[in-house]
C-alpha cells in the first residue's frame, strides 16, 4: 500500500517550520495529499470558584486556545503556500479531554501520521496524546520525527525491531513502502531465545517474506547486554548508522490503551532517528 493520505497535527506555532519542512518533502516524494490539523487545546481544569468564575475562566481559556489555533493555521498556510504538493489545513479548538477523538477520527482516514517527538522538557503533559490517539484509537501508523535525521520515503538503511509480536508485524506491514525503497533492512532480534520461535533460524521467516517484496535483508541477533532492551536497540541503531527504526508500539494496559509502555516511551524520548510505529 502506498502512502497517499498523510496527516500531521500541530499544537504549537514553534513546531510549524520544523515539522512541515520534514513532512512536506516526504509527501511530495510519495505524491501524497498532506492534511495539517492545527489544534488549540483548552487545558482548563474545572474546579470550585466563586459564582460565575468558572464560566469566565472557561471563556478566557477558550479564547486563548482559539487564538493559538489561528496562529498555527496562519503559519502553516504561509509555510505551505509555495509548496507544489496537495495540502489542506484545518484549525480546531478542543479541550484536553476531547483531544483523543478529534485526532483519532482524522488519523483513521490517513495512511500515515507524522508527528513531532512527544517528550521533552518544554512540552506539555498531554503532548503524547497525539501519538497515542493516532495509533491506539485511530489505528494508524505513526512516524515520530527526529531532530537529528530527516525522514525519507527511501531511507538508506532501516532497522526493524523484531520480537514476533503482532504489534511488530503490524508495523512492518505498514512500513512496507519504505522497506521496499531502502537499500538495506536490518532485522534486529534482541535475546532471541525469549521469543519462542518455532524455527531454529530466528528472523528467517520474516526475511523470506520481505525478500519476496524485493527487500534486501540481513538479520542481527543481539544479546541483552544492557538493562533495557531499548538501550541495546539504540546502540544497535547507532552502530548501523540507520536512518529509520520500525517497531511495534505497546500500551501499559489493554483496557485503557492510552499510555505508551515503558520500552516504547524510552525509545521515543532518546532515539536519534525517525521511528515508525504501529499497534
Amino acid at each position: 500500500m502506498a502512502y497517499k493520505s498523510i496527516l500531521t497535527v500541530l499544537t504549537d506555532d514553534k513546531d510549524v517550520a520544523p515539522v512541515l519542512d520534514a513532512v512536506a518533502p516526504f509527501a511530495a516524494a510519495a505524491e501524497a495529499h498532506l492534511d495539517v490539523l492545527c489544534l488549540g487545546i483548552d487545558r482548563t481544569q474545572t474546579g470550585y470558584y466563586f459564582a460565575g468564575a468558572t464560566t469566565l475562566m472557561h471563556d478566557e481559556t477558550l479564547a486563548q486556545a482559539q487564538a493559538e489555533a489561528t496562529r498555527i493555521e496562519q503559519a502553516a498556510r504561509t509555510h505551505l503556500a509555495q509548496s507544489d504538493i496537495s495540502w489542506g489545513v484545518e484549525a480546531l479548538v478542543a479541550q484536553s479531554a476531547s483531544v483523543t477523538p478529534v485526532v483519532a477520527r482524522r488519523a483513521r482516514f490517513a495512511d500515515l501520521v507524522m508527528l513531532p517527538k512527544p517528550y521533552g522538557a518544554d512540552l506539555p503533559s498531554d503532548a503524547p496524546v497525539m501519538v497515542e490517539s493516532a495509533m491506539f484509537q485511530g489505528n494508524a501508523p505513526v512516524i515520530v520525527l527526529a531532530d537529528e535525521k530527516p525522514v525519507s520515503l527511501t531511507p538508506r538503511k532501516i532497522v526493524v525491531a523484531w520480537n514476533e509480536s503482532n504489534e511488530a508485524m503490524t508495523a512492518i506491514r505498514r512500513a512496507m513502502p519504505m522497506l521496499v525503497g531502502a537499500d538495506l533492512v536490518n532485522i534486529c532480534i534482541i535475546a532471541p531465545e525469549r521469543h519462542g520461535s518455532e524455527t531454529t533460524d530466528p528472523g528467517a521467516e520474516l526475511s523470506r517474506m520481505l525478500s519476496r517484496h524485493g527487500v534486501t535483508c540481513e538479520v542481527s541477533l543481539l544479546p541483552q547486554t544492557l538493562p533495557r532492551v531499548s538501550e541495546v536497540l539504540k546502540r544497535h541503531i547507532a552502530d548501523q548508522d540507520a536512518d529509520l527504526l520500525v517497531m511495534g508500539a505497546y500500551g501499559h494496559s489493554r483496557f485503557r490503551e492510552a499510555i505508551l509502555g515503558g520500552a516504547t516511551r524510552n525509545m521515543l524520548e532518546h532515539c536519534t532517528v525517525p521511528v515508525l510505529m504501529a499497534h
